[in-house]
């Protein structure tokens, strides 16, 4: 099985989400999609005059933040994908980690202050996607997921990570608009956790791919067995940077 998470700045992008949802209807096995959204959630923020506010790169979401978060996530975003995946000839159902209550979380507790409703996955329903699967139906899982007082925002990395060990997948794609991780203007085909890591202390993954390796290292030590960044064309190849223990 296969999980790819795409991010917001990339959803942005209809030239991408268009040849997104043609890679993903040629693919010999159906995927699991989780997504992100935040570029459009802070613009929703902002037109309501709210404020967005992060700690340490997770979005403080209170009860209004929340609101617009599950309308842009479980809405817009999704259906969105939804809509490209069938026009290029995929079947394709959306939902969020509320639903059937596939993605049950706890409230996360954050030492650097309180971050409101924002979840920490506890436990994936891994057979309502396998069903879909089953079916030749593609899933694309809104991260927007349940716990015990209802809705919370959860970062969909942190989404498409529990959902890729749930199921035991072969791997995890996180697709971006970057070819993989670069050193001297080409793409370091392989990378351990170790050596990842020892790259980012000496800076040559810097700024904004640090998150994304993160991700994958993440995904790594949440029992999945590969980990790749990579952009659409490495997806179409299976070329990027794989991630391994």
């Amino acid at each position: 099985m296969l999980v790819l998470k795409i991010g917001g700045n990339e959803i942005d992008d209809a030239n991408f989400l268009e040849g997104f949802a043609r890679a993903v209807a040629a693919m010999a096995k159906t995927p699991v999609i989780v997504h992100g959204g935040g570029k459009e959630i802070a613009e929703l923020q902002l037109r309501y005059g709210l404020t967005p506010r992060f700690i340490e790169g997770l979005r403080v979401t209170d009860d209004t933040s929340l609101a617009i978060a599950e309308m842009v996530l479980s809405g817009r975003v999704n259906k969105r994908i939804v809509a490209a995946l069938i026009a290029a000839g995929a079947d394709a159902l959306g939902l969020s980690g509320v639903d059937r209550a596939l993605v049950r979380v706890e409230k996360m507790q954050h030492p650097a202050g309180d971050l409101g409703r924002v979840g920490k996955v506890v436990s994936v329903r891994a057979e309502v996607l396998r069903d879909l699967i089953a079916q030749r139906v593609v899933p694309v899982v809104s991260p927007i997921s349940l716990g015990d007082d209802g809705a919370y925002n959860v970062n969909a990395d942190s989404v498409a990570c529990a959902i890729a060990s749930a199921l035991n997948a072969d791997a995890v794609v996180f697709v971006t608009n970057v070819a993989g991780v670069m050193h001297d203007n080409q793409v370091i085909p392989q990378l351990t956790a170790a050596q990842a890591e020892a790259l980012i202390k000496s800076q040559v993954i810097k700024g904004g791919m640090i998150p994304k390796v993160r991700a994958a290292l993440d995904a790594l030590a949440s029992g999945v067995r590969v980990a790749r960044i990579t952009n659409l064309e490495g997806l179409r190849a299976g070329a990027g940077t794989v991630f391994s223990q």
